[in-house]
């Protein structure tokens, strides 16, 4: 019954953010249907049942954060008070398969809940390129749709690949980010970009706009090819909870300011190098889950929950998550949620 009832609350989560993301998006362009865009999702990459539809295979933490001052001046968000918040964490590998390797060139996760005074929460899901791999909903589609299996061969279509890339070549900068870089040695060792650009309102009502990073206190730190081949394929878990118990892992929380006319609105397209960053806190993981379960379980990390004093930019990617994400928890609950 508990799974029921929960199901019920995210399909109608669903139903409420459909309105948001018809206004994000173009009227010229016809939104993406979220269950047609989640059946596609796993026509591609397959189904399994439970876990969730991108990032499955991953791992609960808790942590804390700690605000600035220079925060305090960019916005009034509740979050940089200055005093301690709780954050629930969840790191994940990239892909829809929970056996996917730890030692691969592949993408990283870092998703965030800031559970704030009053009730309030700040959600976020954060990734190891600085680029998304599609600027729009419909695009991210396509993206999907074009790698799909032949079911003959097992394998994509290389003709309907290349087309669709060679009219959207924007859709291979984050691969060939990820393959430009080493395997990270750990969770708590990379970068994680928030890609998407964000409104930060101070208590004047001036609006600052950026785009975040978490960057390790400890440094970047990726292992050789022998080195990664050495650790196997499930070797990042147990590697955070020793970081953890030794104090080892922590973020900067970082924006990087955007100048007038800089692209603000698109997930594929980078601050220009060398804009002013400005560090907003200290985010520290405090423990992490000695097994599937922990607080993140049903969580969705909708970047589109959001404190008082962040607001979303135009980028069409940040609210058409919502829906997706809120059918994709319905669909996981019906199944048997699980996280590893």
């Amino acid at each position: 019954m508990p799974k029921l009832l929960l199901s019920a609350v995210a399909v109608a989560a669903a139903t409420v953010v459909l309105s948001s993301i018809a206004v994000a998006q173009s009227t010229a362009v016809a939104p993406v249907d979220p269950n047609t865009f989640l059946n596609q999702f796993e026509s591609t990459f397959g189904k399994f049942d439970g876990y969730r539809r991108s990032g499955a295979k991953g791992i609960c933490a808790m942590g804390e954060f700690v605000g600035t001052a220079e925060a305090r001046a960019l916005s009034t968000a509740s979050a940089f008070s200055g005093r301690p918040v709780p954050v629930v964490m969840r790191f994940s590998v990239g892909g829809a398969n929970p056996k996917a390797p730890d030692n691969a060139r592949s993408q990283r996760n870092m998703a965030l809940q800031f559970n704030l005074p009053d009730g309030e929460q700040w959600q976020q899901g954060n990734i190891s390129a600085p680029v998304f791999g599609a600027s729009t909903p419909q695009q991210f589609f396509g993206r999907l749709a074009s790698l799909q299996p032949d079911p003959s061969t097992k394998m994509p279509d290389p003709a309907k690949v290349k087309a669709f890339t060679d009219a959207n070549p924007e859709v291979l900068l984050q691969g060939k980010y990820y393959a430009s870089q080493p395997v990270p040695a750990s969770f708590g060792s990379v970068n994680y970009w928030g890609v998407s650009a964000f409104g930060f309102v101070n208590a004047g009502g001036a609006k600052q706009f950026g785009k975040w990073i978490f960057e390790p206190v400890g440094g970047v730190q990726g292992l050789s090819d022998e080195e990664a081949k050495a650790k196997g394929p499930s070797f990042l878990f147990e590697d955070l909870r020793q970081r953890v118990k030794e104090g080892q892992v922590a973020f900067h929380f970082n924006l990087e300011l955007a100048q007038p006319g800089d692209k603000i609105d698109s997930a594929t397209v980078p601050l220009p190098e060398g804009r002013k960053k400005v560090n907003l806190g200290l985010l520290k993981v405090t423990s992490v889950a000695e097994d599937g379960g922990g607080a993140c379980l049903t969580i969705t990390y909708n970047p589109m929950v959001l404190p008082k004093g962040v607001e979303p930019s135009a980028d069409p990617m940040i609210a058409a998550r919502a829906a997706p994400y809120a059918i994709g928890l319905g669909r996981r609950l019906t199944e048997g949620a699980k996280q590893q």
